[in-house]
């Protein structure tokens, strides 16, 4: 094999790989959120910006449908993970903090996000999974 033969061959390897890293999504941000909310049909308006204690980034709240969600968003997939294992099946721990909501806890982790509905409406909930995938608490059940 002759080496401009072997060099295009790397060349072209390079390439190919280049593409594959570049093919990989990126992940899910605030504004990706928005759009996909928006891209499935939902009426999305940013209400202000909102602080929980439990989490170590600030979020803002949405208004979906006319339905309050919360929205954290992290530097990182890693900075969000490390919070969302924190959150226990029901959602009512949360690391060291015990919470008592006024309904179920809903909450999601999808890239840089950790989402929070609280309520049960169904439509809400399914709207959310479409974007966000299952979510990562269990709904209560026997409440309501």
């Amino acid at each position: 094999m002759s080496v401009s033969s072997l060099t295009r061959r790397t060349l072209l390897l390079g390439l190919v790989v280049a593409g594959c890293a570049r093919a990989q999504p990126a992940p899910l941000s605030y504004n990706g959120l928005v759009a996909a909310l928006e891209a499935s049909g939902a009426s999305v308006e940013t209400v202000g910006d909102i602080e929980q204690a439990f989490f170590s980034v600030p979020g803002r709240s949405l208004r979906v449908d006319g339905t309050d969600v919360q929205v954290f968003e992290y530097a990182d997939e890693a900075a969000r993970q490390a919070d969302s294992d924190l959150i226990s099946t029901d959602g009512t721990a949360i690391g060291t903090s015990m919470v008592t909501w006024i309904d179920q806890p809903n909450f999601w982790a999808e890239g840089r996000l950790i989402v929070l509905y609280v309520g049960r409406e169904a439509a809400v909930i399914e709207r959310l999974n479409g974007v966000l995938g299952d979510p990562l608490t269990e709904p209560w059940l026997g409440q309501g």
